[in-house]
């Protein structure tokens, strides 16, 4: 086994993949860094020294060949030392590596050639490495790509001397051209820096608590983001061992993944649903004789659809040889955040949302399932944005979402990339103000993400929202059907011009592929799982079914094959279908349109009546400089104001607010909260508001007219003399209001309590109401100036006294409050 001895901290301070590499063979030269196991059984090692001398040679070789600074060189290569020594040569030598795969089997050969011949002409790639095999492969990719000036194999990179000056790379040099799977389209290579690179590396590694006793165990394709970045760079960031597999070792036979995590006590190991599945499926218990997965803690699923079913039969099927549930963690990334975006917490296992069919697939709502209800979809969580990283969750217009509502996926953050390579109609179609388009469906409760989708991939018939990822998994598996092998997409009917919901199954049985019981069974399945039964069904010999490098169905490519009659029947000429397909996006574009309007009709309406009442209400408070009248006046702007932008606030348990001073505590979600606030409560109540906003004349003039107490909220001295005066006006006979949160975010979820207002309740010896604001967030969120009507409510929870004066009563008074305002407001904990 590999078992990690004088650990050495990981280089937090390298801006580079290749400074990372210098760090750790300047200080632990001879240390194994990678573990390559043979399919014969024999283990060969690579230390941190060896591949940084090995590298260094290949990028001499590299530039005698002629590579310049910032040319690409394209990597197909199989896992092994080779692949790691060039991948870092190019990098050394100045050049981008694009990785991209061998040809997996001869039965799609051709598609293999065209779409790498549409990567490579894209990236514009000088030179090829490869194995000396594929090089007759390499020669027709030659023919099609103009910039091709060369195909090397590794050995003829190697020769003497180390002559050339490198280039040192920066930063915010591109690392990395990773081409996306293309499971929806063409591929297209999104660009990766150094930094981003080492920002998501650096995130993964916090959100997943990698240490220096940790073993990686990996048999993903270098080729591939989750198996190049997740499992080998972040390896080596990090100084821990990577024990490495052939992905063809894995598939030939799942055990030896397995194996390998016990012998060399891995620790952390990855892969896509498909590969837990094939674990079920094809290891038998004879293969696990002596077999401990006690030491794996982090059993990542990522990559494509999550299965509850299969992470839960994993956990259960594996457990007698020692895997725990609490180690298995569905994940959620995509190339355009690097890998990895969503991490769960760690030691808590998966976490299932049973939510409600019909209103899931009707109008895109999450809403939980009763226990009794026996049609419930289950989805997995794939966790919390990484550190640094925002998720939001997007309506058709662009709005924010709230939480349990389906909608398109965006993301930002350090490891976000910043295009794709020579795609500029790409790139503005990914970027929207800073935020980047995952092209994923979901929603988000709790604050953890739920992926519904792809959005390309999402069907809609008879007014319900088909995945095709549920109906997949229903077919694949039937009896027959080749599980994993199934695709479900949306054709457009030539004869109807309507969209047709095509199911194409692979069988290995010739009797079945006319098999009328079979289309029986799969109609069967269509109707539990859709309501509908499919229009089309295609039974296909195996292989049919057009996957990407990484295993994901080409659903997209799959639809084209079928529409071009190449998986079914002939369908009408193509102007008949363009025809139709020019009508339907007009209608959307046209719907679209109409919603748009109606937000920014809205919008303008909303703040030009703020305008209006505002400056005449803040301007008489400012002129009278007596908070009461001050207080009442805005009281009734504040109200008039919410009816009539069409916003109902529906106020809850108001008999329960104490007669005698107390300091009402609210939870902070939006710009609308103080308005909500100041129509709900009697103008008796004094706001406390955070020092800056002195900053602002007009605005500070009307505040102290309003008889507003102001805090500080980062200078410790000015912090103690606002608690006294808290108190000062406690005991006076005021009643406070403060948002112990002390600000707000566009994030969902209750921030971290200040504890100013607690301490000055102990210390006046009243007592604090715990309220809720629900709603806020939904109707003007953070960093947006689009609002939305919602219905919001104001809820007056539990009053709690405090315990004594000192600093122990405030914190307990504190903790209390929290777990009371919890339920109130609807959001979860984000200080846990």
């Amino acid at each position: 086994a590999v078992v990690p001895e004088g650990l050495v901290a990981p280089p937090a301070a390298a801006l580079t993949l290749v400074e990372a590499l210098e760090w750790h063979a300047a200080r632990q030269p001879e240390r194994v860094h990678v573990l390559l196991l043979g399919e014969d059984g024999r283990e060969e090692t690579v230390t941190y020294g060896a591949l940084l001398e090995a590298a260094q040679g290949s990028a001499a070789g590299l530039r005698r060949r002629g590579l310049q600074t910032g040319q690409t060189v394209a990597l197909m290569l199989p896992t092994g030392r080779a692949y790691l020594e060039c991948f870092f040569a190019v990098l050394i030598a100045g050049g981008i590596p694009v990785p991209i795969y061998p040809p997996a089997r001869l039965a799609q050969i051709e598609d293999h050639l065209r779409r790498h011949g549409r990567i490579l002409a894209n990236a514009e790639a000088v030179l090829m490495i490869t194995v000396a095999q594929a090089k007759p492969v390499a020669v027709v990719l030659r023919a099609a790509v103009p910039s091709l000036a060369g195909i090397l194999t590794p050995e003829e990179l190697s020769g003497p001397g180390l002559s050339t000056d490198f280039y040192r790379t920066r930063a915010e040099d591109i690392a990395l051209l990773q081409y996306t799977s293309g499971s929806t389209g063409d591929p297209k290579g999104v660009v990766l820096s150094h930094a981003n690179l080492l920002a998501n590396i650096r995130a993964m590694g916090r959100a997943a608590g990698v240490g220096g006793q940790d073993v990686f165990v990996s048999w993903l394709p270098l080729y591939h983001d989750m198996g190049l970045i997740g499992a080998w760079l972040g390896s080596l960031y990090h100084g821990i061992p990577l024990v490495l597999m052939s992905p063809l070792s894995f598939l030939t036979r799942p055990a030896r993944w397995l194996t390998a995590l016990s012998r060399h006590r891995g620790t952390v190991s990855a892969g896509p649903n498909f590969a837990f599945e094939l674990c079920l499926k094809k290891i038998v218990d004879e293969d696990l004789r002596g077999v401990d997965l006690s030491a794996w803690r982090l059993a990542f699923n990522g990559a494509e659809a999550v299965s509850p079913a299969t992470l839960e039969a994993f956990a259960r099927r594996f457990a007698a040889w020692g895997l725990r549930r609490a180690a298995i963690a569905p994940v959620y990334g995509l190339a355009e955040c690097s890998v990895g975006l969503a991490f769960p917490p760690l030691e808590r296992g998966p976490l299932i949302d049973r939510i409600r069919r019909e209103p899931f697939v009707r109008e895109g709502r999450a809403l939980p399932a009763a226990a009794a209800e026996t049609d419930a979809l289950s989805i997995a969580s794939c966790g919390r944005p990484l550190p640094g990283h925002e998720i939001r969750i997007l309506d058709g217009a662009g709005l924010e979402l709230p939480a349990r509502r389906v909608g398109r996926l965006e993301f930002r953050g350090p490891s976000a990339t910043s295009g794709y390579y020579r795609n500029a109609e790409a790139t503005a179609l990914l970027k929207h103000e800073g935020w980047l388009d995952s092209g994923d469906l979901a929603y988000m409760a709790a604050g953890e993400v739920y992926i519904a989708g792809r959005v390309k991939d999402l069907i809609i018939r008879g007014g319900r929202n088909i995945y095709p990822y549920d109906l997949e998994e229903a077919v694949g598996n039937l009896p027959g059907v080749r599980r994993g092998c199934v695709a479900v997409f949306a054709a457009t009917d030539a004869v109807g011009g309507t969209e047709r919901l095509v199911v194409l199954a692979e069988t290995r049985e010739r009797a079945l592929l006319a098999s009328p019981e079979l289309r029986r069974r799969i109609n069967e399945a269509a109707i539990d799982v859709i309501g509908m039964p499919a229009d089309d069904i295609v039974l296909a010999p195996p292989h049919a079914v057009l996957k990407t490098s990484s295993g994901k169905i080409r659903r997209a490519a799959c639809r084209a094959a079928y529409e071009r009659g190449q998986l079914g029947k002939e369908l009408m000429p193509v102007r008949v279908q363009a025809a139709r397909l020019v009508l339907i996006s007009a209608a959307a574009r046209a719907a679209l349109a109409l919603r748009r309007a109606a937000i920014w009709g809205y919008a303008g309406y909303f703040w030009a009546l703020f305008l209006l009442l505002a400056p005449l209400a803040g301007g008489l408070a400012a002129l009278l400089r007596r908070p009461v009248p001050g207080r009442r006046i805005a009281h009734f702007a504040a109200a008039g104001f919410l009816r009539l932008a069409f916003l109902p606030l529906t106020v809850k348990g108001r008999s329960a607010l104490p007669s005698r001073p107390h300091v009402l505590l609210v939870n902070h979600a939006s710009y609308l909260d103080v308005i909500l606030l100041a129509a709900a409560l009697a103008p008796s109540y004094t706001f406390v508001a955070k020092r800056e906003l002195l900053a602002r004349p007009v605005l500070r003039a009307v505040l102290q007219g309003l008889g507003v107490i102001f805090v500080e909220r980062f200078e410790a001295q000015k912090s103690a003399q606002d608690v006294a005066a808290m108190a000062a006006a406690l005991q006076a006979g005021q009643s406070l209001v403060l948002f112990p949160e002390g600000t707000f975010t566009r994030e969902a979820g209750l921030r971290p309590f200040a504890m100013g207002g607690f301490v000055a309740a102990c210390r006046a010896g009243v007592p604090a109401v715990v309220c809720g604001l629900r709603g806020t967030r939904a109707a003007l969120r953070d960093e947006t100036w689009l609002p939305r009507r919602a219905a919001i409510e104001f809820e007056i929870g539990p009053t709690l006294t405090p315990a004594g004066e000192d600093w122990a009563a405030a914190l307990a008074l504190s903790q209390a409050a929290r777990s009371a305002m919890l339920p109130l407001c609807g959001e979860h904990d984000r200080a846990a």
